[in-house]
């Protein structure tokens, strides 16, 4: 299968991700319709042009007629759905996804995968402060990674779909990256931060803080304000990985505490050069430098 025009694409959970897929892709002028809880959500997406059509829950016809399918809901809930409705899938359908975990998704869905369908596991790494498809926007995509993560069960021709997929949702660098390392990586890239964000947010109650606050705290917590559903779930999908993470973290944090209480310049001196320098890798040049 090659992604065309032609392609009929199905968003099973149309918030913010699913919406922003939606309307990059139906920009370039690909029919996507959507399944979802919420009737405004649809109501929505249909006014704005967003999608073609949508239904709330489940829909044989629609499932049955589509030639890809992006799931852009919970790692359980995906899980769930998938026992519950692979039946519906037809031979020759591609499966992908937008989950911030794999190794607890990627193997059970694709144990539940009805004959000649295939599930290529994807996570973009995009997103917003705010939720449901009323702030999708096609822009997270601009600047951001796409992760395609494939497993011995998957396809060159699968895989390189879900690339192509990226690339017309306009991502800026597509790679591939294994079920275990994807997991490792975003425990300590994401939910880490998150984490950490959360923790600072919770450590001083201090009602006066908002009036003396600069950027720096700002910046810093700017992913604190956090839909506990979604990152409760996904922290436990992920725990081990995730307490192995913050284990380093305490550990590291503790040097440079105890270089604190010690006097010890040098080491805080070190870590904030070697800080500096891993973080240069980050930034992205100005236009006159590309």
């Amino acid at each position: 299968m090659k992604l065309t025009k032609d392609t009929n694409i199905l968003i099973v959970g149309l918030g913010l991700l699913g919406g922003s897929y939606a309307m990059a892709l139906t920009k370039k002028g690909y029919r996507v319709n959507a399944l979802t809880r919420s009737q405004s959500s649809i109501d929505y997406a249909l006014e704005q042009g967003i999608i073609a059509e949508g239904k709330t829950g489940v829909d044989p016809k629609m499932i049955g007629e589509a030639d890809l399918i992006v799931f852009s809901i919970y790692p359980r809930v995906l899980i769930e759905w998938m026992e519950e409705n692979h039946s519906l899938i037809r031979p020759g359908t591609i499966l992908t996804d937008v989950t911030g975990v794999k190794g607890y998704t990627v193997y059970r869905v694709q144990e539940l995968l009805p004959e000649g369908a295939e599930f290529i596991s994807a996570h973009p790494m995009a997103g917003r402060e705010c939720l449901g498809v009323k702030n999708a926007t096609d822009e997270i995509f601009k600047n951001a990674n796409y992760l395609v993560v494939p497993t011995e069960s998957n396809t060159e021709e699968a895989i390189t779909l879900c690339e192509e997929l990226g690339r017309e949702l306009g991502f800026a660098r597509i790679s591939r990256i294994s079920v275990d390392k994807h997991d490792e990586m975003i425990a300590f890239l994401s939910q880490l931060t998150h984490a950490i964000a959360v923790t600072l947010m919770c450590c001083n109650d201090s009602p006066e803080l908002v009036n003396y606050t600069g950027d720096s705290f700002r910046d810093l917590t700017r992913i604190a304000k956090i839909d506990d559903g979604m990152w409760n779930e996904l922290f436990m999908c992920n725990r081990d990985e995730l307490s192995r993470q913050m284990d380093i973290f305490s550990e590291t944090f503790e040097k440079m505490r105890r270089a604190l209480k010690e006097g010890d310049t040098t080491t805080m001196r070190q870590m904030m050069r070697t800080s500096t320098e891993r973080r240069k890798l980050f930034d992205k040049p100005k236009n006159n430098e590309q």
